[in-house]
């Protein structure tokens, strides 16, 4: 299994960023996809999460209307639309699977907001 996350960035508060997540070995259509982030000091937490089959998806309160997770399984890509950044985003977002009891993570995608 391999993870890696891209788009990552600088950006104003009020700004928007997308972020992608490229995966490869294993059968990527199968299996929910989820984003991580965290922040200097602080654990890691769960962002948002999208299913498998009908691409449900579960937003942490903090994100909910503001970023929009998705997936492409053509490409094997997962994707974090993020509007109306706050400093309060400012962390590592990890994207993340779960797959035969082991629980994979990328490499990580810096996000800074700030003036």
């Amino acid at each position: 299994v391999h993870l890696a996350e891209s788009g990552g960035g600088l950006v104003q508060p009020g700004g928007s960023l997308r972020l992608s997540c490229a995966a490869s070995g294993f059968t990527f259509s199968s299996y929910a996809m989820s984003w991580y982030c965290q922040a200097p000091g602080k654990e890691r937490e769960l962002v948002a999460t999208i299913t498998s089959i009908r691409s449900s998806t579960y937003y942490a309160d903090s994100v909910k209307d503001r970023f929009t997770i998705s997936r492409d399984n053509a490409k094997n890509t997962m994707y974090l639309q993020m509007n109306s950044l706050k400093p309060e985003d400012t962390a590592v977002y990890y994207c993340s699977t779960f797959f035969r009891g082991v629980r994979y993570w990328g490499q990580g995608t810096q996000v800074t907001v700030s003036s």
